[in-house]
């Protein structure tokens, strides 16, 4: 199929709309450029896109990393990793019981010794002259 473009549009107030103008103007660029530029880094950064003014930036108080990374401990990761193991050895355990009843059901459907079955609503109807034993 190709890659299509698509046309976002949204409404801002004059001041702001005038304030993004002059922006384009200053970086020679069109105000739609000024717009793929951010949605393209939006996208490139999996959403955690600040926009800040440039002379913030620029502060020696800005020097937080952004976006923030936070350390986890190995004891946390390693933990993560023993309940993924887990979670896949009880995945494998399940579809092991699943082929196993699949397995009884049709050997039980296979066989040909019906009458050794006795269904419950049988019993509720049967007569007193026919003894049920189990076992």
């Amino acid at each position: 199929m190709g890659n299509k473009n698509k046309t976002i549009s949204f409404r801002v107030n004059e001041d702001t709309f005038d304030a993004l103008r002059d922006i384009a103007e200053e970086r020679d660029l069109s105000l739609s450029a000024v717009f793929r530029d951010y949605v393209d880094s939006l996208v490139a950064h999996d959403g955690k896109v600040r926009v800040v003014p440039e002379d913030e930036v620029d502060a020696e108080g800005s020097t937080e990393e952004f976006p923030p990374k936070v350390e986890v401990p190995k004891s946390f990761v390693r933990e993560h990793e023993r309940l993924e193991l887990e979670a896949d050895h009880l995945r494998e355990q399940l579809q092991e019981h699943k082929e196993y009843i699949s397995r009884l059901q049709s050997k039980l459907e296979g066989e040909d010794d019906v009458e050794d079955v006795v269904h419950l609503d049988d019993l509720d109807h049967g007569t007193e002259d026919e003894p049920f034993r189990l076992g």
